[in-house]
């Protein structure tokens, strides 16, 4: 692929020629030699990677993929630097594998979090382990989270002690590795509080509509389970390093203590996320008492209304009936029958109404005030 397709490919521009040379160099690879010299590369292929590895006391090769061929490029990749296929196989044929140990390698899948609004995607990112060094591989456009690590990495390997064995310095840059890439999921973390903090100011508003509400209440909690699936396994990864038996984990008590640690910082992301999830989840039960309190209102309000149009009804419909009734022929009035007449619809539209009113006081169905 040329380095224009590559561009454009990822909906950048040509022309951005800073950039494209960042694409197109997604080798990266750092090794520190028996004689203390640190070798240092970025490149377009792996060419030569192999020999220097071979030849170093301790490397870290880390290789970024086009998402869309990330299970092709990644055994590809693995073969390349001489990890047996039947490994990146194993976790390209079953996408829950997440810890696999063939005695002389080791490989771990973590999820790399990337959050786009309440869009959250955790995207693989597998770390193989073999010999005197780890090989990463992630899809190109997970955030750069090793940015850091890389710049010093040089640093980074120098300080390993020398006079400890092969395992506890692996492991040792192994959870160097690990703790960047969780820093960057926590980071993430903060995107998605923003994100729950601007739809607790839609939800406090009562002119927001429920139609809108509630699409963005299931994709924020969507979002949360979403983050946290990818945390838990991530728990589940470090904690099979931690007591499992793999022949490239050191056994050495403070630096499996190291590990513990990576646990607890997860945990505690899972901890924030879980109390961010708990506030939501109250939210949405006040938001829901809010709607069942004007639902009741509007209730109350109707059977306000039903109970004067019942008082209104009775007022009309009793003098209505009785003049219907006395305008029959059978009933012989005259003009000098009117004294009476008017007197028989006053006191009877006075007595209906009266004894509706009474009733329905005596109901309960008229507002306090009213007593």
């Amino acid at each position: 692929m040329t380095e224009t397709e590559i561009t454009r490919e990822n909906g950048i521009k040509p022309k951005e020629t800073a950039e494209s040379e960042t694409i197109r160099k997604r080798w990266y690879c750092v090794s520190l030699s028996p004689t203390g010299t640190v070798f240092k590369q970025e490149s377009e292929t792996s060419t030569g990677f192999l020999e220097i590895v071979n030849n170093a006391s301790i490397s870290w090769v880390d290789y970024a993929v086009l998402e869309e061929d990330f299970h092709k490029m990644a055994r590809s990749a693995a073969i390349q630097l001489g990890f047996n296929e039947d490994m990146i196989s194993a976790f390209n044929d079953n996408p829950y594998l997440k810890y696999r140990d063939s005695e002389n390698e080791v490989g771990l899948k973590i999820s790399a979090v990337q959050v786009k609004g309440f869009n959250v995607e955790p995207h693989p990112y597998l770390l193989l382990m073999k010999k005197n060094f780890i090989l990463t591989i992630h899809p190109i456009f997970v955030d750069r989270r090793f940015t850091r690590l890389k710049r010093y990495a040089e640093t980074v390997l120098k300080k390993l002690p020398s006079g400890i064995p092969l395992s506890d310095r692996l492991t040792l840059l192994l959870i160097r590795i690990v703790h960047e890439s969780n820093d960057s999921n926590f980071e993430h973390l903060r995107q998605i509080e923003e994100q729950g903090d601007k739809l607790n100011e839609s939800m406090i508003d009562p002119y927001t509509p429920r139609s809108k509400l509630g699409p963005e209440i299931y994709h924020m909690k969507h979002a949360v389970i979403t983050y946290l699936n990818a945390l838990w396994d991530t728990v589940d990864v470090l904690h099979t390093l931690r007591y499992g038996d793999a022949d490239l984990i050191s056994d050495d008590d403070k630096i499996l203590e190291k590990l513990s640690s990576l646990v607890e910082d997860v945990n505690r992301q899972i901890g924030l996320a879980e109390h961010m999830s708990e506030v939501l989840s109250s939210g949405l039960e006040v938001l829901q008492s809010i709607y069942n309190n004007q639902l009741q209102n509007l209730n109350n309000r109707l059977a306000l209304l039903m109970t004067y149009l019942t008082i209104i009804g009775t007022a009309v419909l009793v003098p209505n009936t009785l003049a219907t009734m006395l305008g029959n022929s059978v009933f012989d009035i005259g003009p000098g029958d009117m004294w009476w007449y008017i007197l028989l619809m006053g006191g009877s539209t006075i007595l209906a109404t009266g004894g509706v009113y009474m009733w329905v006081k005596k109901q309960g169905w008229l507002p306090r005030k009213m007593d």
